[in-house]
């Protein structure tokens, strides 16, 4: 044999090795398929409470659209999850806005208050609890056995054991409690009051209010640091959020928005940095810096965005707008407006649920 013949079956050689090589490679995995990836799991949906037509529209954010809608019942406004379930405020007292004559208004319909329950597994009301008289806003305690429901035209909260749906005691807060949050710790319940410009704080120990504390007037929402020394209250008609010592429940200062706001629902970043507020009639979100309580920056959110969330990553906002019937997406880096979401008829709460 020649040297160039060896050289020429060398060579043969090698491409036949390369080739049986290439033969026993694995085949790779066949790509998702737009169907697959369509049906994909979202790692959230957002829940919303629409009071004008009595049912929760389920958003999700990755379409973004409302992809199923669950009816409740009466003016479904205060929204929270727990235990793969979503729990909602009914009322059937008609709705009252400032201003309005309540002689004028039609008898309430006491048998359509309370806490429905949803199931997220099978998407649909299954039970309702009673939360006292004209239930609105709402808070469980740390393992969630117990709620605590503002109850708006009786004065006060009523504590409720979910299991068995008794009413544990009530205890008067001031004239139209609205908002109601737990401390981070477990150990106390902050109760704001709109007509007495109060917030009442009970021990969840004793379900007793133990202070009693003067913010502004008209307060809507508490909203905690993560570790619990500090509160923030949104004051309606002050157009301020009072700040809040919370080892001496005192207040220890204000922070004052634009002229003309109206300071509502409030969300805290995931991370305890920044305080979303949202402010009704003044359509705008307010970020607020909780290390040097200064506002940050501020987005023209919707038409009245009151209810407000923030997903569980911290990259988005979301709004309930009332009167224009949707949810705003707002992007939190930019704080811009990156969609608007048809909802049902005069969106109140939301509320953002990670999917298992």
């Amino acid at each position: 044999m020649t040297k160039k013949t060896v050289l020429r079956s060398s060579a043969v050689a090698a491409v036949l090795l390369a080739g049986a090589a290439c033969s026993t490679t694995a085949p790779k995995e066949p790509e998702a398929t737009a169907k697959q990836a369509a049906e994909a799991k979202p790692p959230y949906l957002v829940y919303v409470s629409n009071e004008g037509s009595g049912d929760m529209s389920v958003i999700d954010p990755a379409k973004p659209e409302a992809i199923a809608t669950i009816a409740l019942g009466k003016r479904p406004r205060g929204i929270h999850a727990f235990g793969g379930k979503v729990f909602v405020a009914l009322s059937g007292s008609p709705s009252a806005p400032p201003g309005v004559d309540e002689s004028t208004l039609p008898p309430p319909d006491k048998s359509a208050d309370g806490i429905g329950v949803v199931d997220l597994a099978q998407g649909k009301l299954i039970k309702k609890l009673f939360g006292g008289s004209d239930p609105e806003q709402f808070a469980f305690n740390k393992d969630g056995k117990l709620i605590y429901v503002a109850n708006e035209d009786a004065g006060g909260v009523s504590v409720i054991e979910i299991e068995s749906g008794k009413v544990l005691g009530t205890q008067p807060t001031g004239e139209e409690p609205e908002g109601v949050t737990l401390s981070p710790d477990g150990k106390f319940v902050y109760v704001t009051s709109e007509d007495s410009g109060t917030v009442a704080v009970l021990s969840t120990e004793t379900n007793k209010v133990v202070k009693t504390i003067k913010v502004g007037r008209r307060p809507r929402s508490v909203e905690f640091v993560p570790d619990g020394s500090k509160a923030y209250v949104t004051n309606e008609n002050d157009a301020n959020v009072t700040i809040l010592e919370t080892s001496k429940m005192i207040v220890t200062g204000k922070i004052n928005l634009d002229e003309g706001m109206k300071p509502m629902g409030t969300a805290m970043s995931p991370d305890g940095q920044t305080l979303y507020v949202s402010t009704g009639r003044g359509k705008k979100v307010f970020t607020i810096n909780t290390g040097t309580d200064k506002i940050t920056g501020s987005v023209e959110a919707g038409q009245r965005p009151w209810g407000i969330a923030v997903s569980p990553d911290g990259k988005y906002l979301f709004t309930a707008n009332g009167p224009s019937n949707d949810v705003s997406i707002i992007d939190t880096a930019s704080m811009t407006v990156v969609r608007k979401v048809k909802a049902g008829e005069r969106p109140w709460g939301v509320v953002v649920v990670a999917q298992q």
